[in-house]
């Protein structure tokens, strides 16, 4: 009967207080009850716009997010956020209010800011519309040489080379689609060199890469009395400058596009010239064949320029006419920069010391690869006293701070220049250089010189 009587209390609510009307569980806030937690109290539920734009109302900010087109700025003023943020913004409500002169300082200083960076940004873009016109005009200037250079020049180029117009225009730079053909015709093909000769040289190359490994000992006796180790040591030493050949770029180190066309070059070279074989900084001048021209036709125009007399004289160490070269570069020296050519002196610093490592590689290491082919378009014109007027104009646009130096700092400064040197101020520097030392031109010097056989009172020991 106990077991009744306990439903009959349950059914009257005995231990309810007050009667609640039941609620849709949809409508209850959410809540949790671990630990004796009391749930949320219950609140009306929003509308997600609705709270977004309270949000923005309370935070000053805009209410509509400006999509990625909306969002990109009509002009060019700047304005720091942070410093909007920083400044601008209301202390925070549980912090005393700035005072009115404090607000204003404030303020003031805000707005110096944001128009120095107003200022800086429009410079800024003054900046690069200039380099972008400049650009533009460089390209249309290009385009025109090219269109000169491809229809009127080229076509007539054993009456027109000469042409005071066409040495402006050779002065000015060679336009990069036509310079190849160009360097090619200026040096000429006096050994005529041809594509079935380079083929042989290379055919007879790749016999000797396959043999060498396999045969130490195997001599041959064409090879103008050169021992198995010299021509090992060469094809060494090939591959070692081949990896440290514009490593910038990336185009001629193993696995570059460029790599097979360069070993190609300079082994076919070895085979052609066995007597002169391989030597340090060749890779750089057949590589900037290879940027200009075919590979066939960069062996022509590599072979016929290293065949000529300043090249032969360097890449054979030919170590008295060597000093000669010295000795004529600094009677200009002394004729351009007297000034400089006396500090030189008096730290005993002798022109070999910066002038091997320029003529070697023709510049092409010591100055931007743009540079240095602007510099082989003249000296394509002028031959190899255009080398020496170039060691001139860059000892020219940094005589202020070769005066300063001592001998090591002047050492190293010429052994690495610097990496933002202008082409234009170089050869503004260059063309103040006067090739004329008592009447005589680079080449009646040279010739004199030659013939007293003395070399520079530097380097003659």
């Amino acid at each position: 009967m106990a077991a009744p009587s306990l439903v009959l209390l349950i059914d009257r609510s005995l231990f309810a207080r007050k009667v609640k009307e039941p609620r849709p569980l949809e409508q209850r806030e959410p809540g949790w009850k671990l630990f004796g937690k009391v749930p949320l109290r219950e609140a009306s539920v929003k509308d997600p716009r609705k709270i977004q734009k309270e949000y923005e109302t309370r935070s000053g900010r805009p209410g509509n997010l400006a999509s990625p087109k909306q969002s990109v700025r009509k002009n060019l003023d700047f304005e720091p956020l942070s410093t909007t943020a920083l400044i601008l913004e209301d202390r925070p409500a549980n912090l005393p209010a700035k005072p009115a002169e404090e607000a204003q300082k404030h303020r003031q200083q805000y707005e110096e800011m944001v128009a120095q960076a107003k200022k800086r940004e429009m410079k800024e873009a003054q900046k690069r519309r200039k380099q972008l016109e400049d650009r533009c005009r460089l390209e249309e200037s290009i385009g025109n040489a090219a269109l000169t250079w491809n229809q009127e020049i080229l076509p007539n180029w054993e009456t027109m080379c000469t042409s005071r117009r066409v040495r402006e225009l050779w002065w000015q730079g060679v336009p990069p689609s036509v310079r190849g053909r160009v360097w090619s015709l200026a040096i000429g093909n006096d050994l005529n060199i041809t594509h079935e000769l380079y083929s042989i040289c290379l055919a007879r190359a790749r016999e000797k890469w396959k043999a060498m490994p396999a045969s130490g000992s195997d001599t041959d006796g064409e090879d103008a009395g050169l021992s198995v180790a010299d021509k090992e040591a060469s094809l060494e030493l090939i591959k070692l400058d081949i990896s440290r050949t514009f490593p910038s770029l990336c185009i001629f180190q193993k696995g570059g596009p460029y790599h097979d066309m360069l070993h190609s070059i300079l082994g076919a070279y070895t085979c052609y010239r066995p007597d002169v074989g391989y030597v340090q900084g060749m890779s750089f001048i057949a590589a900037v064949f290879i940027l200009n021209l075919d590979t066939a036709d960069a062996f022509m125009a590599f072979t016929n320029l290293l065949n000529k007399p300043c090249q032969m004289a360097f890449f054979r160490v030919d170590h008295s006419l060597m000093l000669t070269y010295f000795a004529a570069f600094e009677v200009f020296f002394e004729e351009n920069l007297p000034k400089l050519f006396a500090h030189f002196k008096s730290n005993n610093l002798s022109p070999d010391i910066y002038l091997i490592d320029w003529i070697f590689t023709l510049y092409s290491k010591s100055l931007p690869l743009d540079l240095a082919c602007r510099v082989w378009d003249v000296f394509c014109r002028d031959g190899d006293e255009f080398l020496f007027r170039t060691a001139l104009g860059i000892l020219k646009l940094y005589e202020d701070i070769l005066t300063q130096m001592d001998f090591i700092h002047n050492a190293q400064f010429l052994t690495k220049l610097p990496e933002d040197i202008s082409g234009d101020a170089l050869f503004a520097a260059i063309a103040t250089v006067q090739m004329h030392s008592k009447n005589k031109k680079w080449a009646q010097v040279l010739q004199t010189l030659q013939k007293e056989e003395r070399g520079s009172p530097v380097l003659k020991h």
